[in-house]
């Protein structure tokens, strides 16, 4: 769930923006609608023309229209004349007129021969918004427009006169999903690049690399708008700054981002990445220049934030992309997530340069940002698996400490009890047996009421023996002799030892084993292990009892499981198997069930139980197989 937390999280924004944009409060529909003008005249204005007023008659005309229409400038012009007819307006109390794309920096709005409207820039920003109030006029009247630029000038949509409000109102309409989405994004890249610092100290490059990404695409985005231009002009030339900011933030962020995904990759890039930073943070000195110097700065403004930085930016792109394909045809899933999300960026791109070809006319991109958009979420998506991805090896690295430092407490609560196990057993052996060797003298001369309780004091001591004993294999259960042993034959022989018991106690034995399993370590120690496993499943019988012993190999281990249908153990019990005094009969020890797991981790096997209570007990025990070649 965590994993797709920050991309829900953008597409929630996303969300936000559409809501917001299509929630928005339509213009009231005037009654009478609007009219759209799609045909006008140009004249381009020679250097050597003056401004002042429109002079008709000089110059030929050239007919345009929405679907053609004539904004670059040729070479020795300086501008634009535009002539278009507009309809009669007395129709509206307030009539308007509303281009939505009009290029040029300067321009000037003639209705009759009589200038009602005057815009300036003193920035290199072509692309201009032009909503002029117009006289109401009972009949159709001639528009003029003087548009003096540097690369392009003219109309690049269509002409729409009716009520000034509605006009008005659909311009706001029209541009503000990009402020809100860039807006949006660049509070996400915001909010991101404040919790960096709650990231992994390895992720944290990385995190701040991609929220100043985020944070440039929504500025980036926003800055792109007419919109701001329109109702802000003294603020245009900090808002191109702004743009070209955001333009020398995004492309660096990106690369630094792609190339550390990649270990391998990070070590070869890390000079270069050295030098792109340098010479974008001196591109940023010379936007700062161009910002307080002026247009006089403008050559080299040009020159080195773009005739030079565009082929570095795309030789990053290329090299970001060959990476992120590269990585992902040998199945790294993050490059695969990194290649969707620059695929999808691409498609977006080559769609506006067809729509801008198949047109024929100028044509606003607009569709890079949903690939940008894309874009982050594929690159937030691959951020959070890293991170997703170091927190599951830490919970792993965790629990990993955790079981180790278990079995050194439970390793050295075994040294220290077998030691003091052969101490203890040593030392009371020898005084048990002359014990028992006086207590038989004296049974054969007891009579028939005394008999009765010397064998029973020498069997409490034969059993006494036996746990001194188990103690013993407890305290040193090295083999005496190792040698290969077909396990198929010494678990027949368990079988027909322990099969007499097995029916004394009203159950069933039954031993199947696969042929040519062998393997290493001492027959006795073997059996005593195997032979206590089956004594604890006799001691669990309920009514028909039953034992199955299956042995087999898996891979390089052999396998053996002994089965029953006793009383069966609850997880509580099964996790404290083998532990010293933990046994689950009332006069047991635990000694063997120790002693049974001491003997397998010496033969370098492991053993394993699974129980259900009331339904029986499972033993499973590998052992290293052998082959005999």
């Amino acid at each position: 769930m965590q994993t797709f937390r920050l991309p829900v999280v953008l597409l929630l924004l996303c969300g936000v923006v559409l809501v917001v944009w299509f929630g928005m409060p339509k213009a009231a529909q005037p009654i009478v609608p609007e009219r759209t003008v799609t045909e006008w005249d140009v004249r381009w204005i020679d250097a050597s023309e003056a401004s002042g007023e429109p002079a008709v008659s000089d110059g030929p005309w050239h007919s345009a229209t929405v679907s053609r229409p004539l904004t670059t400038i040729p070479d020795g012009a300086v501008g634009a004349w535009i002539r278009l007819t507009v309809p009669a307006s007395s129709e509206w109390r307030s009539p308007g007129l509303y281009i939505q794309r009009l290029y040029g920096l300067d321009y000037t709005v003639y209705e009759n021969g009589e200038a009602i409207f005057r815009a300036s820039r003193g920035y290199d920003f072509e692309r201009n918004i032009a909503l002029v109030p117009l006289t109401a006029n009972s009949a159709a009247s001639e528009i003029l427009i003087r548009i003096e630029s540097k690369e392009r000038a003219g109309i690049g949509s269509p002409v729409r006169v009716g009520a000034f409000d509605a006009l008005s109102s659909d311009n706001v309409r029209a541009e503000m999903p990009n402020l809100l989405l860039g807006a949006a994004i660049s509070f996400l890249g915001i909010v991101m690049l404040a919790i960096t610092g709650l990231s992994l100290w390895k992720h944290r490059k990385q995190a701040a690399a991609l929220s100043l990404f985020v944070l440039s695409t929504g500025m980036l985005i926003a800055s792109y708008s007419s919109l701001p231009f329109y109702y802000y002009p003294e603020l245009g030339r900090l808002l191109l700054f702004v743009f070209d900011a955001a333009m020398l933030v995004l492309f660096p962020s990106l690369f630094y981002f792609s190339i550390h995904l990649y270990e391998h990759s990070a070590a070869f890039f890390k000079k270069p990445v050295r030098w792109l930073i340098g010479y974008y943070l001196f591109c940023f000195l010379v936007l700062i220049a161009h910002l307080w110097v002026g247009e006089s700065f403008y050559f080299f403004y040009k020159l080195f934030t773009f005739y030079i930085l565009a082929p570095l930016i795309v030789l990053q792109l290329l090299v970001t992309i060959g990476l992120a394909f590269r990585n992902a045809f040998r199945g790294n899933r993050d490059s695969l997530i990194l290649s969707s999300g620059i695929l999808g960026l691409a498609i977006s791109g080559i769609a506006d340069l067809v729509l801008l070809s198949v047109l024929h006319r100028p044509h606003v991109f607009y569709l890079w940002k949903f690939g940008l958009v894309f874009l982050i979420l594929s690159l937030v998506l691959v951020l959070v698996r890293r991170i997703a991805a170091d927190y599951s090896t830490l919970l792993a690295y965790s629990r990993e400490l955790e079981l180790h430092s278990h079995h050194l407490q439970k390793t050295e609560r075994m040294r220290v009890i077998s030691d003091l196990a052969a101490s203890i057993a040593h030392e009371i052996r020898n005084p048990l047996q002359v014990t028992r060797g006086f207590l038989q003298l004296l049974l054969r001369r007891a009579d028939d009421d005394t008999k009765g309780h010397y064998t029973m004091a020498i069997s409490e001591l034969d059993r006494a023996s036996v746990i001194i004993s188990d103690f013993l294999t407890f305290a040193r259960p090295e083999q005496d002799s190792v040698a290969p042993m077909d396990v198929k034959q010494e678990l027949c022989n368990i079988e027909t030892i322990m099969g007499p018991m097995v029916m004394l106690h009203g159950g069933t034995l039954r031993v199947q084993a696969s042929d040519r399993l062998l393997m290493l370590g001492n027959v006795s120690k073997f059996k005593q292990a195997i032979i206590n496993m089956i004594k604890n499943s006799i001691e669990s019988f309920q009514e028909q009892g039953n034992i199955e012993v299956h042995a087999y190999a898996e891979g390089a281990e052999i396998v053996i499981r002994i089965a029953d249908n006793g009383l069966g153990m609850d997880a509580e019990q099964i996790a404290k198997l083998g532990e010293p005094y933990f046994s689950t009969k009332t006069k047991g020890t635990g000694l063997g069930l120790m002693v049974t797991f001491r003997i397998i981790e010496v033969m370098k096997g492991t053993l394993e139980f699974r129980s259900e209570k009331g339904k029986g007990t499972e033993a499973i025990v590998r052992f290293p197989l052998i082959r005999l070649d």
